[in-house]
């Protein structure tokens, strides 16, 4: 089948993977590496901070700097600032009086003037509220973190600040060697990316038959066309007995609501008595089964789903057997009637012959008195038909049954107690018609061939009680025990002639149908008797 096109210029599947999982990776590491930068640069700036204030609250606890600063000595203040910085690693050590005016400070041109000059600051929350607190801030000798404590004496009084400050230089330095990290990292995650992409994009193109997405959709939506066209009903199941496929000829031959959703549904849920559970366990095809749903019966074919030796789910299509049956029941009519019309015209013209011979030599009595019979045979018949069976379906057959054992040389013999009147609605004639059919004829078959055109076939009807209960007696060589055990299988049957052995297996899928049943005992002159039961009630 030639595959589906796509439209040119689109990217392949392969190309578009690579695409979506190349960005991908470039999002997402971009997005962390962002963020560890960012979370980096702040707690690179805590610690500073941190170590700031720390030295900053070290300084300002030292006796002599305590002393100097509330005798505002700058010039043992500024060399010894100079000297903590250099010991302390910071950018500047500045030490100011309580009104924030520097006392010590890298460039001396600062001494005397305010703190506030550099960033703004004057120091308020170190000098009044005697609190120790970091900022970062740039100032005259550029940015940097800021750690301030106050200048205590013995007895609680603030006289000063001490401001040192740490150079956000390094800080720059590592996170930009981190940033040079990041982009490698980011390089690194979309070619490996890339190779991933590549690597899932052939073993999915394979797994998917080379086909890309697009083309997939148009066969995905010329398979439901198809499906939803083909009038035959298919489900399809995967291998946890979930219903996968359905169309809707097989919603509506199932008789389910037409707007059932069966997607994803098991189908034991379903189709309780369904074989599929058996085709996906032993992985054996089944074709022309027949399967009763309710009133009508389908005929089902069910094959395994294969991946290599894998079995992956099952496939079911069946279709109703009404039209076939259909057809087959009105061939059936046809023939019993041919049947019934052939029989009496070779006995009546076998009658006429008779007659006509009598009459030529003159025994006028005699033909007469044989007109007489043959009236008074049907006559009586068709009055006990009449009688005893209302429904002209059921006393066509047993008339022309009647006419064919007649034909055979044989009596078909119906018991004159007999009745059924009470035939049943639900109960479909021309199954009932094939029951009866079927036993009669085996029953005639099996006389002939044990009595030759003497035998007797004996059938009574009764509809007393919850049953219709149909005896049929022949006067065959009889069955075994092991022959009434297998007579009912398809195929079996004790001629050797091909074409035989389908009948009783008809009529007891037919009772089983019906719910009825069927027994088998020897009689005592040696035959067989045939006994249906079918109920009355549906239920």
């Amino acid at each position: 089948m030639k595959q589906p096109q796509i439209k040119p210029g689109r990217l392949k599947l392969k190309s578009r993977m690579i695409l979506i999982l190349g960005v991908m990776a470039l999002v997402q590491t971009g997005f962390i590496g962002l963020f560890a930068l960012h979370y980096l640069e702040r707690s690179l700036d805590e610690q500073i901070g941190q170590r700031a204030l720390d030295v900053a609250k070290t300084i300002a606890a030292m006796p002599q700097i305590v002393d100097a600063v509330k005798r505002r000595d700058i010039e043992y203040l500024q060399p010894v600032s100079l000297s903590l910085a250099i010991t302390t690693r910071a950018r500047f050590v500045v030490i100011g009086d309580k009104s924030g005016i520097r006392l010590a400070h890298p460039k001396p041109e600062k001494l005397g003037h305010s703190m506030a000059d550099d960033d703004g600051d004057t120091g308020y929350q170190a000098l009044i509220q005697g609190q120790g607190y970091i900022a970062k801030a740039v100032g005259s000798l550029g940015w940097s973190m800021r750690g301030k404590a106050p200048v205590v004496m013995s007895d609680g009084t603030i006289v000063g600040l001490v401001s040192v400050g740490y150079g956000l230089d390094r800080v720059s330095e590592i996170i930009n060697r981190y940033r040079v990290t990041l982009l490698l990292v980011i390089l690194c995650s979309f070619i490996l990316s890339a190779v991933i992409a590549v690597w899932f994009a052939n073993h999915f193109k394979k797994a998917i038959f080379g086909l890309e997405p697009e083309q997939i959709a148009r066969l995905f939506d010329e398979q439901r066309a198809t499906l939803e066209s083909v009038r035959e009903g298919i489900i399809a199941i995967n291998s946890n007995s979930e219903i996968t496929t359905v169309n809707q000829t097989a919603i509506e031959t199932l008789g389910l609501p037409k707007e059932s959703n069966l997607i994803g549904r098991k189908v034991d849920e379903v189709l309780p008595d369904s074989s599929m559970l058996e085709v996906l366990q032993n992985g054996e095809p089944q074709y022309d089964r027949e399967v009763w749903r309710g009133d009508f019966c389908i005929i089902a074919n069910r094959l395994p789903l294969k991946q290599g030796d894998k079995i992956t789910g099952a496939v079911s299509s069946f279709r109703r057997k009404d039209e076939l049956d259909m057809v087959s029941q009105k061939l059936t009519r046809i023939q019993q009637y041919a049947d019934t019309l052939r029989s009496q015209s070779h006995e009546y013209s076998n009658k006429l012959h008779t007659i006509a011979g009598l009459i030529e030599i003159g025994a006028t009595d005699e033909a007469l008195n044989l007109i007489g019979q043959e009236s008074a045979s049907h006559q009586e018949l068709i009055h006990l038909l009449m009688r005893a069976v209302p429904d002209p379906i059921l006393a066509g057959c047993l008339l022309g049954k009647y006419n064919r054992a007649r034909e055979l040389g044989l009596k078909l013999i119906i018991d004159p107690e007999s009745e059924m009147k009470q035939l049943p609605d639900y109960l479909p004639r021309e199954q009932l018609v094939t029951i009866l059919g079927n036993l009669i004829d085996n029953a005639l078959e099996a006389t002939l061939r044990q009595q030759g055109s003497e035998g007797e076939i004996q059938l009574s009807m009764t509809d007393l009680g919850n049953d219709l209960i149909f005896e049929i007696e022949d006067q065959g060589e009889g069955l075994s025990e092991q022959q009434q055990l297998q007579i009912f299988e398809k195929g079996y049957s004790s001629k050797n002639s091909e074409g035989h052995g389908y009948g009783l297996h008809l009529v007891q899928s037919l009772l089983h149908k019906l719910n009825g049943s069927i027994s088998i005992e020897s009689t005592l002159a040696g035959g067989s008797r045939f006994t249906v039961y079918i109920p009355k009630n549906k239920n």
